[in-house]
């Protein structure tokens, strides 16, 4: 019988989704360590509802699922965080503009094209590309590394006892 993958890839996608879409915390995401932490979670998750052993395959699946859905989620909740941000992003866009003098024109025009609400939408678009492509790589990464260590131990096969000879 397969193990279950339908809720643990929910959980590990919702975390990896949550996570890399937070503000502060998502600077620990440099290395794809949340994407990886979703993965294994997964991995965690289905090996602890399933009473033998999973395969590794089983692993990767989840963890790629677990990245497919994180994708979903970052964007869901990266654009209230975005829309949220946005002022003060530009205020600080604004900032670098005015204590700055000697900035190349085409720098400048680039803070002022990049501080309004298209670049915001514009980024939305790339990054849940991103988080498409790279959180189901390293989502299934996560799942096997999990799958690996969080694998339960295969019970010793006991043999039949051997019946006495009659001689």
């Amino acid at each position: 019988m397969a193990p279950a993958k339908l809720q643990p890839a929910l959980l590990g996608g919702v975390a990896i989704g949550i996570l890399s879409a937070l503000p502060v915390i998502n600077l620990a995401n440099c290395c794809c360590a949340w994407i990886l932490f979703g993965g294994g979670l997964a991995a965690y998750l289905m090996q602890q509802n399933h009473p033998e052993p999973i395969m590794i395959g089983d692993g990767a699946i989840v963890g790629l699922l677990a990245g497919l859905i994180g994708a979903f989620v970052w964007v869901f909740v990266s654009i209230p965080i975005g829309f949220a941000m946005a002022p003060f992003q530009s205020q600080m866009a604004g900032d670098v503009l005015r204590s700055s003098r000697d900035l190349p024109p085409e720098f400048r025009r680039l803070l002022e094209q990049f501080s309004g609400a298209p670049a915001i939408g514009l980024g939305l678009i790339f990054g849940f590309f991103v988080m498409l492509v790279v959180g189901t790589l390293f989502g299934m990464l996560g799942g096997l590394f999990g799958a690996l260590m969080f694998r339960k131990k295969q019970p010793p096969v006991i043999p039949p006892p051997i019946p006495p000879s009659v001689f």
